[in-house]
């Protein structure tokens, strides 16, 4: 199949963080683009902003004419959350109209070109980010599709140069619903295979066998660049590629000599020879792992070591993925993505010891019933490093309630001195009756509409 016959891309979901990137390419690339979304965000005001006609209710009368009238030049490209009694895509699937996943077009985006996939269940966006932005920094010919809004680019499709038969393309590879098997890369980064989409793994021997399969797609004589971790469990009998190990402090490249400094790492970079004193951009001890793998992915692809250190130190991250939204002289209030136990330990440990001694006050809204009840022990076990926490209704996403399972089933085993059950409703006036020391909210739900008014609260209270 080529993509080459259409002139208009319709997206059922436009607004998802994925799809938005592919979006953006297909209007850089001078095709009509149009779509629908559930509700409207920052993220589609943007894309409206540069040209993309978007509508918010499930309407054929809304479709616009050229996606109606021509059908052989019009591609569909649909989210798997799109509810199936869609009123829009049912008339385009009844009607005959080409639709792909969002991850059948990345795959057909990619199949010509060097490809950059970064897997994991998590750190996948920022070190799938800071590749492109190395290889951007680095003058070369590239695009990626990254799975968050980039800091440095403020947008999630980052390119340079010219699109011409030796373009790297950095894409994320993303393990939900088995994504990534579309992809066949000449470099991959795995960075972790943890338990996690149980709803549609089933169970962690699933997703292990999705990742062997996914490694096992590597282009014969490509690079595979592994977590320490699951090297072992994931690569011990892969030779058709290189292998490349790394971790914090083992494997074939690792962090040494790592100081906290204003509330960011400095550390050398061993594997390499020895590069020293990289001043990281981006706070926290998992990203210090990102940036390992990140700079062997980039090398692989002829950067000098003295511009991966450059770019490393001027990477500003990734929106809600560790972002400082208050550093005052009074209060720290920081934002992350963090919705799995696992990664929710990384960043509170990161944030404890950045900033020891001071209290942490943790506001975290669990993301689906699934994996809430799927991973409840790891979650309070996670959640008790805190010393305040305010933990919310779970939100969610595409999943209907299950009969016993909300947030108040992770309370009892959370040890922290201070829990507090609160919704959206009542967080504000909770969150302004306590002491605000060094603050974080956490999750993937809507727990970002709160950014802006507590970070508001925080400065009028403390920093004025």
């Amino acid at each position: 199949m080529t993509l080459e016959k259409y002139d208009n891309i319709f997206f059922l979901g436009i607004g998802g963080i994925g799809m938005s990137a592919l979006a953006r390419w297909f209007m850089k690339k001078g095709l009509r683009v149009s779509g629908y979304d559930k509700t409207s965000t920052t993220l589609t005001e943007a894309l409206q902003q540069e040209g993309m006609v978007i509508h918010f209710e499930d309407n054929l009368d809304r479709v616009p004419q050229e996606v109606l009238q021509q059908k052989d030049k019009t591609l569909v490209i649909f989210t798997p959350a799109i509810p199936k009694d869609h009123v829009e895509y049912n008339y385009l699937k009844d009607n005959g109209y080409t639709i792909l996943k969002r991850s059948e077009v990345l795959g057909l985006l990619t199949k010509d070109y060097k490809t950059i996939g970064v897997a994991g269940t998590h750190g996948k966006t920022t070190t799938s980010s800071m590749v492109a932005h190395i290889l951007k920094v680095a003058g070369k010919d590239m695009v990626a599709f990254l799975g968050g809004i980039t800091t440095n680019y403020a947008s999630n499709l980052v390119m340079e140069g010219e699109v011409n038969k030796d373009t790297l393309v950095v894409v994320e590879a993303d393990e939900f619903d088995r994504s990534f098997l579309r992809l066949f890369p000449q470099i991959a980064v795995v960075t972790s295979a943890d338990a996690d989409h149980l709803d549609i793994y089933g169970d962690h021997a699933s997703i292990i066998t999705s990742f062997k399969d996914f490694i096992s797609q590597i282009n014969s004589g490509g690079d595979l660049i592994i977590h320490e971790s699951v090297a072992e469990l994931l690569a011990d009998n892969v030779t058709h590629v290189k292998k490349h190990i790394y971790s914090m402090s083992r494997g074939q490249f690792f962090a040494g000599d790592i100081t906290a400094r204003g509330g960011f790492f400095e550390f050398n970079l061993h594997g390499f020879g020895n590069v020293e004193h990289v001043q990281l951009g981006v706070p926290g001890f998992h990203n210090i792992e990102n940036a390992i793998a990140a700079s062997v992915a980039a090398s692989l692809c002829g950067v000098d070591l003295r511009t991966i250190k450059k770019a490393l130190e001027s990477f500003k991250g990734v929106k809600r993925r560790f972002e400082y939204v208050v550093k005052g002289k009074r209060v720290i209030y920081v934002d992350d993505y963090a919705h799995h136990p696992a990664e929710l330990e990384a960043f509170l440990k990161s944030m404890k010891s950045l900033y020891a001694g001071r209290k942490l006050t943790v506001i975290f809204q669990p993301h689906l019933f699934t994996r809430t009840r799927d991973f409840a022990e790891g979650f309070s076990k996670s959640l008790s490093l805190a010393d305040e926490l305010f933990l919310m209704d779970i939100y969610p996403a595409r999943e209907l309630p299950i009969p016993g399972v909300s947030s108040d089933m992770l309370m009892n085993d959370i040890t922290s001195k201070v829990k507090v059950r609160c919704n959206k409703n009542d967080l504000m006036e909770k969150l302004e009756s306590v002491d605000v020391d060094v603050l974080v909210t956490v999750g993937a739900g809507d727990i970002d509409t709160f950014v802006k008014p507590i970070s508001e609260m925080l400065t009028k209270k403390y920093e004025n």
